[in-house]
């Protein structure tokens, strides 16, 4: 009993000790952090702009709601390190890429943050079957002019689902006129967010009383445009990090069936792991070709 006192007052005592040297008093005696303490730990975040740059359109941080729900998200991905040090590698592999596809079909750029917050640029599956960078369902997969079968997911094919993407942003934006809106459709689909509008008699994303992960889903979005384009303000620091480079690739056009892509990787001088690796759309060791062409990547 008299050990687990002195542990308890030796504890006590190096608390105080160390609120002591992290607080200061001001005039009214009240505590205040000691900001180059706090600096130092990665404490302290820049204030919010006043307005928030989306697709060239100003989004002005006019009320506390709005400021209070973009403050939320950047305050988790700043601190959410092993996720915000993922994507930032893979955005240095990856963005180049979606940047190229975005500019040709004449969509935003901005939306390039979309893809990132909708698979972390992975090729995930969420619990309802949406795979790839940009989280499509099998249906909406082909209606968009993807090939989904038993040995193609283009949904994995990283420049055909973006271009996929971009043709549902684009008929979104012809529908709204409004990228914000057509940002939230991407997540509760052009008739939830028309029902929406229409139910609660307002014109924006931001007067929408909406689902949770709706209602947070543009504002993920744009903290992560604010800390990918001030990164050392939220204390990352590029040249620290150990970003992936683009992949250099060969690309061969295949024209016949090929029943062991196994037998014709090795017979390109790769293996089947990398072909799968830098081919994730292609699901087995087959390929059936009928009256077309498909390009397959390997090492250079």
């Amino acid at each position: 009993m008299i050990s687990r006192r002195i542990s308890h007052a030796f504890l006590l005592f190096c608390f105080i000790l160390i609120s002591g040297a992290c607080t200061q008093q001001n005039d009214k005696g009240i505590p205040e952090v000691d900001t180059e303490i706090s600096a130092d730990n990665g404490f302290v975040l820049p204030p919010l702009p006043d307005t928030v740059l989306f697709c060239g359109k100003a989004i002005a941080l006019e009320n506390f709601d709005m400021r209070e729900r973009l403050d939320k998200e950047i305050i988790v991905n700043t601190f959410y390190h092993s996720s915000t040090i993922q994507s930032l590698k893979r955005a240095n592999r990856y963005f180049e890429t979606l940047e190229k596809t975005l500019r040709q079909e004449d969509v935003p750029d901005d939306f390039k943050y979309l893809c990132l917050i909708e698979s972390g640029l992975t090729q995930a599956v969420s619990p309802a079957g949406a795979r790839g960078f940009w989280q499509f369902m099998p249906k909406t997969a082909k209606e968009y002019g993807l090939r989904v079968d038993k040995e193609v997911d283009e949904r994995l094919h990283i420049e055909k689902s973006t271009i996929a993407a971009c043709n549902y942003l684009k008929d979104a934006n012809a529908k709204f006129e409004d990228w914000i809106l057509v940002a939230a459709s991407y997540n509760m689909g052009m008739g939830g967010v028309q029902s929406a509008l229409t139910d609660q008699e307002v014109g924006n994303y931001f007067d929408l009383h909406l689902n949770n992960e709706t209602s947070r889903y543009v504002f993920r979005i744009l903290a992560l445009k604010i800390i990918f384009e001030n990164l050392e303000a939220y204390g990352f620091n590029k040249d620290e990090l150990e970003l992936y480079n683009p992949i250099d690739v060969r690309s061969i056009e295949l024209t016949e069936t090929t029943d062991s892509l196994k037998h014709w990787a090795k017979e390109q001088g790769t293996t089947f792991r990398m072909l799968k690796i830098l081919n994730p759309w292609i699901k087995g060791d087959k390929l059936t070709i009928k009256n077309e062409t498909i390009t397959v990547d390997l090492p250079k």
